[in-house]
């Protein structure tokens, strides 16, 4: 098990980018690839892609994120990758079911973000919670699913 206790670079740092550029060209780059839940924690045990185990516990100033470096020399690196998110667009039908909507996703604590006249609502669970929480809406006509783009 490897034990990696800090972030050490971002890979979009002047230097590092070329660095993992280069080990990536001889197969020395591993992923973590996380939910984003899983990027709030400071302490988890998770897989690479090529199946080094690591336990990872970091400091609580620190946050993983898309391009956390946990280790990076010559030998390899480790970098944290995203998963893509997947997102519940919403179209009100009307400005007031809008805030109607807004205020009701809020009170979820439902992480969302707007796009013109959609409404987008990060799924972090079972889609089929959402589609129940979400049934008067459809039902009553304020707001129908938006397909994705």
């Amino acid at each position: 098990m490897r034990k990696l206790t800090a972030i050490v670079a971002y890979s979009t740092d002047k230097g590092v980018d070329e660095q993992l550029h280069a080990l990536s060209h001889d197969g020395l780059v591993e992923y973590l690839v996380l939910d984003r839940e899983d990027t709030q924690r400071h302490r988890l045990r998770a897989v690479t892609d090529k199946g080094t185990d690591c336990a990872i516990a970091l400091a609580r100033d620190q946050t993983l994120e898309d391009g956390s470096v946990l280790a990076i020399d010559d030998k390899g690196a480790i970098v944290v990758r995203m998963k893509e998110e997947r997102w519940l667009r919403l179209k009100p039908a009307t400005l007031p079911y809008a805030l109607e909507l807004g205020y009701f996703a809020g009170n979820l604590h439902w992480r969302v973000r707007f796009n013109q006249d959609v409404l987008e609502i990060s799924i972090e669970g079972p889609e089929k919670y959402y589609f129940d929480r979400l049934e008067p809406f459809f039902a009553s006509g304020k707001a129908k699913v938006q397909p994705g783009e």
